[in-house]
């Protein structure tokens, strides 16, 4: 699948057959999430892959609105390292860094032919502490978000988004014509 396809075409999927997906396939998501810029090169993020079924239970329980990792039965945790991405300054971009990660492995899981779902971890800190406990995460390390990956049922498809009132062109109010 070419880029723009993806991109155009990818939607969050929160129905899925809950069919078992090779590990290769997540690991080369991971690989796609590392893809991303980071703020000075710094690549403080990390991923964790859960493809074990009562680690998605743990997970699920603490996470009000994705149950639908439950039928994914497969997830991406994507994390920042902040030890690693303040680096010595005072003001840093680990969370858009993050963000970016994150949107490549939701497009890679399209272009695969994977479904996928952002479910939101920061800045919930009772999210946060729930992920640490599940997963065992160290103090210096921050959860960002859980990503369910699995095979969707079809049900949900692309639909386009495009709002030419939110395109500007040289300055505010200049409205794409």
């Amino acid at each position: 699948m070419d880029t723009l396809k993806a991109i155009l075409e990818r939607r969050s999927i929160r129905k899925y057959t809950g069919e078992k997906i090779d590990r290769d396939k997540l690991v080369l998501l991971a690989k796609a999430g590392m893809a991303a810029p980071s703020s000075r090169d710094t690549r403080h993020f990390n991923f964790v892959i859960v493809d074990d079924e009562e680690i998605i239970k743990e997970l699920a329980e603490g996470l009000p609105y994705a149950k639908f990792v439950l039928q994914a039965k497969h997830a991406i945790v994507v994390i920042s390292d902040l030890s690693v991405a303040y680096g010595g300054f005072e003001i840093d971009y680990w969370l858009q860094d993050s963000c970016a990660a994150a949107q490549n492995i939701l497009l890679a899981a399209k272009a695969q032919g994977l479904g996928s779902c952002w479910a939101g971890v920061h800045p919930r800190e009772e999210r946060v502490e729930h992920l640490r406990k599940v997963l065992g995460l160290p103090d210096n390390v921050r959860p960002i978000c859980v990503i369910s990956i699995g095979i969707a049922t079809g049900e949900e498809k692309a639909r386009d988004k495009f709002d030419p009132t939110h395109v500007f062109i040289n300055k505010w109010g200049n409205l794409l014509k």
